[in-house]
This record gives C-alpha cells, structure tokens and sequence, in this order.
C-alpha cells in the first residue's frame, strides 16, 4: 500500500479531530466510508503516538488489521489519548502542543526460528517490527524503536523485558512474527 503526502496529512488530520472528540465523549470521531477513497477503506492495522518535544506521551495500536484503516486510526488515536495505562488522559490544553505520528502495519509475517541466535540471523535491524508471543507473555515494538535500540541484542534484550519473558530463554511454544511499518507525523 502505498499512502501520498495528501493521504498521510489527511489521516494525521483525522487523528487529531479524534482525539479532539475523544476528549469530549470519550469516544473516537465517527468515519464513513463514503468520505474516503475505496482503496484506502481496507483493513490495516495503525499505531498513533504522541510526544511532547522528544518525550513520549502515549502510543497505542493494533497489531492485527480488524477494521478499515481510517476508522483504525481514528480509534488508535482516542485509545492513545485516554487509555494509555502508563500516562494520564491528555488535556485538551496539552493537545496543541502534542505531536501526532502514526504508523500503519503491514500484515505479520510469521518467523520460523527454534532459537535467539536464529532470530538474529533473520532480523531486519530498522526495518522489521516484531511481536513475540508465548503463552500469556505478549510485546511488540514497532519498526521505530530500532532509532533508541539500533542494534539486535539490545532490540531483542528490551522486547523480551517487554513480554516479561527470561532474558536470553527462548520459551517452550514462542510465536515470532515481523511487520514493517509506514511511518510519518505532524511537521
């Protein structure tokens, strides 16, 4: 999928008009579909971040696309807002100051791995996102976290704290998949 410069800001857009509506009802900005082009009314799964300066200030997605991608980030965005459980609620007189990014997936590519060295060995530094999964354990980290942890060890070291998995232990039944993502914020 490719996205234009006039799609992108239209999405950003619609972030911030959501959040906006968010902050009043607490839920996200109804979208139609007869408002957006059939080619971008598919289902894709999105990230919205927000930060304040260089500080994140929330980041919340699906990893899964479930639901056409403007309505995804339209939810993304609320959820980012008011339900990131380790921040508070944005205020509405923070949210001049926040920028929005948002990150659209592509679909997961499982990984067949049987253990850590393989992993690395298949692993696209700044470019694969990854989500592990073993029994209750989950964590993802988007394409961008390789901008704070460049290099594989400490990319894998950090996810798997995440998932509050052994460091190094490569669990009975783990699931790896990657996706990329396309990326791009406010100005």
């Amino acid at each position: 999928m490719t996205l234009d410069d006039a799609f992108r800001k239209r999405l950003l857009t619609l972030a911030r008009s959501s959040i906006e509506h968010g902050l009043a009802t607490s839920l996200p900005i109804p979208v139609r579909a007869a408002d957006w082009p059939s080619a971008m009314w598919c289902p894709r799964a999105t990230f919205v971040t927000l930060t304040h300066g260089s500080r994140l200030r929330g980041c919340r997605g699906r990893i899964e696309a479930v639901q056409p991608l403007p309505q995804d980030v339209a939810v993304s965005a609320v959820q980012t807002a008011l339900d990131d459980p380790r921040f508070p609620p944005v205020t509405s007189a923070e949210l001049p100051e926040l920028k929005i990014a948002i990150s659209v997936l592509t679909p997961l590519e499982p990984l067949a791995v049987a253990d850590m060295a393989a992993l690395q060995s298949v692993l696209r530094p700044r470019e694969d996102g990854l989500l592990v999964v073993a029994g209750d354990h989950r964590a993802t980290f988007l394409p961008k976290v390789w901008e704070q942890l460049p290099d594989s060890r400490s990319f894998l070291a950090a996810l798997w704290e995440k998932a509050g998995l052994q460091q190094e232990a490569w669990p009975r039944g783990v699931r790896i998949e990657r996706y990329a993502a396309i990326d791009f914020a406010e100005a």
